[in-house]
């Protein structure tokens, strides 16, 4: 998927003042995040070889596969928290939210991908007990089986730490506006349960292949693709309380809402939308992982400032080393600042919120 280390945002600031203390005066929460947690890794070695599954451990670092996917080689950070605590520190930021990340559990057969699933879903709860103000989870689900899906919610909504969901952009090819999902959209929006979404698998086959374009081009399609599901499939109108965040910054989907908008009007596929698909825009939230400063400007300036939250993809080269950089370069007011790194993720992810309130 992405190679080994995080990349730094070329920016004069780093989010620091001197001393190393950040400039906030508040929490600092990075919803973007991955962890690979060693009880997840071993479970997946020993219980998954029989499904095609791998995880090696090199001197280069560890590897995992599953379902034809290789990602690696990863550092020890991914799952080391003390090493993660480090990093951290010296980039401003004070709480992590934790997610999975490919191959996530969906290939495994239904039970292993439960047991999977638990077992992610327990470390999440097991490093937020350790370090309660640095780190809270999102939970995976076996998303292919609806019931055990389901099953697991209830389980991990209760575990401390568990402050939303984690979820692929499709589901081993099946979309997210598919009637047997809606069911657990459902659960997670009475939960209060945000989603966030994530890129496993991207659209584009052989074409995406070369120089990376499988991550540079398919990652934000995948988000774009998945969120006009959202919206052309209703689940947005039938869970209007529900909270949905895309990564990389909403990937094409908000440079493509005109067009959006003129195809509901002059296509007949679109003529069962309630209102236009534009409208829609502000019912999801967006990471800052835009590697621009003027697109992450344009898109405040299109969804509102209160519908940013601060994003690093922790610890992909794909990603920021120094996320607090990229806000720096916007120059933001305090207010508008406070608003990405900390009120708008604490009010979705239902944390205790420090004002200004969200507008």
């Amino acid at each position: 998927m992405r190679g080994m280390t995080a990349s730094a945002l070329a920016a004069p600031a780093d989010g620091m003042a001197a001393g190393g203390k950040p400039r906030s005066a508040g929490r600092v929460i990075d919803t973007h995040t991955h962890y690979f947690p060693r009880s997840f890794l071993e479970m997946l070695g020993k219980d998954g070889t029989a499904e095609g599954a791998e995880y090696v451990e090199t001197p280069e670092g560890f590897f995992v596969q599953a379902a034809g996917f290789r990602n690696g080689p990863m550092p020890s950070r991914f799952w080391n928290l003390e090493e993660r605590l480090a990093d951290m520190d010296a980039t401003g930021i004070t709480m992590q939210v934790l997610s999975l990340t490919s191959p996530m559990t969906y290939w495994a057969s239904p039970g292993l991908s439960e047991r999977l699933s638990r077992a992610y879903n327990d470390a999440c709860a097991e490093a937020h007990r350790q370090y309660p103000e640095r780190f809270i989870g999102l939970a995976t689900l076996p998303m292919p089986d609806i019931d055990r899906s389901l099953r697991e919610l209830e389980r991990a909504r209760a575990l401390p730490g568990i402050h939303g969901l984690y979820m692929g952009t499709h589901i081993n090819g099946r979309d997210l506006s598919d009637p047997d999902f809606l069911p657990i959209f459902q659960a997670a929006e009475a939960a209060g349960l945000p989603i966030f979404l994530h890129p496993l698998i991207v659209l584009g086959g052989a074409r995406l292949k070369p120089f990376y374009l499988n991550n540079l081009l398919g990652n934000p399609f995948e988000a774009a693709v998945a969120a006009a599901h959202l919206i052309f499939g209703g689940v947005l109108d039938r869970c209007p309380d529900l909270e949905v965040s895309l990564p990389h910054a909403g990937g094409a989907l908000p440079i493509l809402a005109g067009r959006l908008d003129h195809g509901a009007r002059v296509r007949k596929e679109g003529r069962h939308m309630p209102r236009p698909p534009s409208d829609y825009l502000r019912r999801f939230t967006y990471d800052t992982i835009s590697h621009s400063p003027e697109i992450l400007r344009w898109l405040i300036a299109q969804v509102g400032v209160d519908r940013i939250v601060l994003g690093s993809d922790y610890t992909f080269d794909m990603g920021y080393d120094r996320p607090l950089g990229l806000l720096d370069v916007l120059g933001l007011a305090p207010d508008d600042r406070a608003m990405i790194v900390e009120c708008t993720p604490a009010r979705i992810l239902g944390l205790a919120e420090a004002a200004p309130a969200a507008r």
